[in-house]
């Protein structure tokens, strides 16, 4: 299907052959009065996927357009307020008069809910959206929205509020052009005050469809911070599959295509193996990425399963004695992506998570079978490597049963037999019950002591857990610390986990804030996501956030959790009671807010002092260099002993080309610098500079007259730099304060483990979710699997973002 529109032509609307969309097209069901009411009932929810959701719903309409051939470009901007804007060059939604309804189509439309042009096949084979309370369901959640539809030669123009139409239908312009673009703001009353739209859960979605739609492209813009992405894909499900696997070690290079229509229903599959041992599979139906799968993914499994068991068969791979292969064996380190299309989706409910279509099962399974059949007749050599790795993959989960079934006897996986190191809660409603897994054994004890017992439990690991990004199940199972944490959550593991019998629904790792204990956090993170996935998707899985320092002056105490927090104490503290006079004619006093302003801006120069400081950059020279046009530099280069600096890109290719310096081993030594600080510290300049004062005086060479005057109630201290001012407030601030700093959980005593990490009044928790499956799944494989190349470029890319590196 997307191969065929690809190369079709888009033809003209008036062309006879084509079928009609206009209103007489538009069936109307019935009203839209309950949506406001029970919004739940038609996005899911009015948390963030419900929100999300009502820009998926205005996307598909777009995307609807697309699978008919008639839309190339979409564009979804984010706007600074949190409205949402999305563009297509599709037909148009109509805009002459509804016969029945007696207002324009596209009124009808926004404002009725089940009406729409997808309840029969004329207008649209197949399509997203088949509910048709999408658009209309948007309009009746928004506080506003505005449609522009381009069609006929003009521009018509019509505004919404809470559902109800407010301005008529107007034109407002001409153009040569077709599309609609819809722009709408959520309603604060139906989803709370704070409205905040994802950057990466939108383009998770929209990577998906552009991936789904060969060749079709789409545009992902966000006002708010400047970042854009386009997604583009000629290669359609092949380009998902390799973008999937771009940093595994491949079992084949070819991706396995094959792509079928039967019965008006089209079945398109790609998939490659890697050398690893989780499946990654996506399933879509009409574009709706199915989570939760359905009878188009088991008749896919189904298939793979038949084909590659007759393959083995027939080509004497298994021995007599030995079982078939079981599915979870073929898809081993298997990356898929099954897209349907089919004329008459039967969804579980409007949030279409599961494909219900029972003739779809067959279908899907008897195109598998026979494409991949044919696949591996005609590549051998694949097929082998494939049917090699499905019998590994055999053993060792034969391994792993005996291995379960020992544990089993011993009671590692019981849930009446829990491990010995586990203090148990006494409360039995999972719902009510937390467990703590804590690193190492001593802060597992102060941990016990502290604990409020009714409802948390505690479960210390000796040290590291395996990292299960590069092991089989069959290891995994064998390792005590993972064995312990299976036992204590009591739902069992990989395809046996069964999110209904979890004794916790709050699992928080509570471990040192230094690398250690953020490795521990990684490695633990790495197995719950690819061995017990539920339990992050439906939010049961947080992070402690234990201090990193102890304030006392006097009497009061005062506990610290990142260095960013202590900064800000400081501050607090060195300023309070002070009073400080500018030098200057006029004697300016600062006021308390003005000062603490003052100060945010000084701290944030002198962290970037300290990054240029590492990269061997002197800070005073660099700011020294300040351009009134061009401002300060973007790129240093070294080279040969020589530093050069340079204010933009074009500066820096002038110079390389005339110089025809070449980054060649043996050649000229050559080391270009990119300064990723430059724009932040012009922002703080000019910041500085609505202040009245100047980036010069940040040091006090060559200053003789103060800067300032400090005031207090003892004494008055002249000040002759910025950074000075900053050093005596942090001095200021020191004088009777005694600060501790926790190196590890296991320096606090019961008391105070409790009032900072485990006091559920007080204590601060971080919930781990799930935004972009497709992108967790890639930095996880980066970060934890094999390859050493595309960690190393990671690193390097993200390093510049790091803000507080304790180490």
């Amino acid at each position: 299907m997307a191969k065929r529109i690809k190369e079709k032509t888009v033809p003209k609307v008036e062309e006879k052959e084509q079928p009609r969309y206009d209103a007489t097209t538009i069936q109307v069901l019935e009203g839209i009065e309950a949506v406001r009411r029970r919004p739940a009932m038609y996005i899911g929810d009015v948390s963030t996927r419900g929100l999300h959701h009502l820009v998926y719903e205005v996307v598909d309409n777009s995307i609807d357009e697309a699978m008919s051939g008639f839309c190339n470009n979409i564009e979804v901007i984010i706007h600074e307020d949190n409205s949402i804007t999305v563009i297509d060059d599709g037909r148009g939604i109509p805009v002459d008069m509804h016969k029945t309804q007696k207002k324009p189509a596209v009124e009808v439309v926004m404002t009725t809910l089940h009406a729409g042009g997808k309840f029969d096949h004329r207008v649209y084979k197949v399509a997203g959206g088949l509910h048709g309370v999408g658009v209309s369901v948007v309009n009746a959640l928004s506080e506003w929205l505005e449609v522009e539809v381009r069609r006929d030669g003009k521009i018509y123009h019509q505004r919404y509020e809470r559902g109800k139409t407010v301005t008529p239908l107007r034109v407002i312009g001409k153009s040569d052009k077709t599309g609609t673009k819809v722009t709408f703001k959520p309603d604060r009353e139906i989803f709370g005050k704070k409205i905040e739209f994802s950057y990466d859960i939108l383009a998770n979605r929209l990577r998906e469809l552009a991936f789904l739609n060969r060749g079709l492209k789409i545009l992902l813009k966000d006002e708010r911070t400047d970042k854009e992405n386009i997604f583009k894909f000629e290669g359609g499900i092949v380009s998902f599959v390799e973008y999937l696997n771009k940093n595994k070690n491949l079992l084949h290079n070819k991706v396995i295509y094959f792509q079928k229509e039967k019965d008006q229903v089209i079945v398109e599959v790609a998939l490659q193996y890697n050398d690893g041992y989780a499946e990654n599979i996506f399933s879509f139906a009409n574009n709706i990425n199915t989570v939760e799968g359905g009878t188009h993914l088991s008749g896919f499994k189904s298939a793979l399963t038949r084909t590659i068991n007759n393959y083995c068969k027939a080509k004497n791979l298994l021995k007599e004695n030995d079982p078939p292969l079981q599915g979870e064996d073929v898809r081993e380190g298997l990356t898929a992506v099954i897209s349907v299309k089919l004329p008459n989706p039967q969804f579980e409910g409007q949030t279409k998570t599961k494909l219900g279509n029972s003739e779809i099962s067959g279908l899907v399974e008897s195109i598998v079978n026979e494409s991949l059949s044919t696949f591996f007749e005609e590549n051998p050599s694949i097929a082998n490597k494939i049917a090699e790795k499905a019998i590994l993959a055999s053993r060792a989960r034969e391994a792993a049963r005996k291995a379960r079934e020992l544990t089993r006897r011993k009671g590692a996986l019981e849930t009446a037999d829990l491990p010995g190191k586990l203090a148990d809660c006494s409360e039995r409603d999972p719902k009510l019950c937390e467990l703590y897994i804590v690193e190492g054994d001593s802060a597992g004890g102060s941990a016990k002591q502290a604990r409020d017992r009714r409802f948390q439990a505690i479960l210390p690991l000796k040290g590291k857990i395996l990292n299960v990004e590069k092991a089989r199940v069959d290891k995994i199972l064998s390792n005590e610390e993972i064995q312990m944490i299976v036992s204590a959550i009591g739902a069992g593991i990989g395809e046996d986990f069964d999110i209904s019998k979890i004794r916790y629904h709050k699992i928080i790792l509570m471990a040192d804030a230094d690398v250690d204990g953020s490795h521990i956090r990684t490695l633990l993170l790495t197995f719950f996501y690819r061995q017990m996935r539920p339990l992050i998707e439906n939010g049961h899985v947080f992070i402690a956030q234990p201090p990193l320092y102890k304030v006392k002056r006097g009497k009061r105490e005062e506990y610290i959790q990142t260095e960013a927090e202590m900064n800000e104490l400081l501050l607090d503290l060195g300023s309070e009671g002070l009073t400080v006079v500018s030098n200057t004619k006029e004697k300016k006093e600062f006021s308390q807010t003005q000062f603490r302003n003052l100060l945010d801006i000084l701290v944030e120069l002198e962290r970037y002092e300290n990054m240029l400081k590492k990269k061997g950059i002197d800070f005073l020279k660099y700011l020294s260099l300040q351009d009134k046009k061009k401002g300060l530099p973007l790129y240093y280069l070294r080279e040969n002993g020589k530093e050069i600096y340079f204010y933009d890109d074009e500066e820096l290719s002038r110079y390389t080309q005339e110089e025809e310096i070449e980054e060649i081993e043996g050649g000229r030594g050559l080391d270009i610098i990119e300064l990723f600080e430059t724009k932040e510290i012009e922002e703080l300049i000019k910041r500085l500079e609505k202040m009245g004062l100047s980036i010069k005086d940040y040091y006090s060479k060559e200053r003789e007259k103060p800067l300032f005057k400090i005031k207090d109630e003892k004494k008055e201290v002249n000040i002759h730099s910025l950074k000075e001012l900053l050093e005596y407030v942090k001095k200021n601030a020191k004088e009777g304060l005694v600060i501790q700093r926790y190196k590890g959980l296991g320096e606090m005593n019961p008391q105070q483990l409790w009032e900072t990490t485990m006091d559920a009044e007080k204590r601060t928790l971080i919930q781990v979710t799930l935004e972009d499956a497709v992108e967790a799944d890639e930095i996880f494989t980066v970060l934890m699997g094999d390859q050493v190349e595309p960690r190393r470029k990671f690193i390097e890319e993200h390093a510049h973002e790091i803000r507080y590196l304790d180490i």
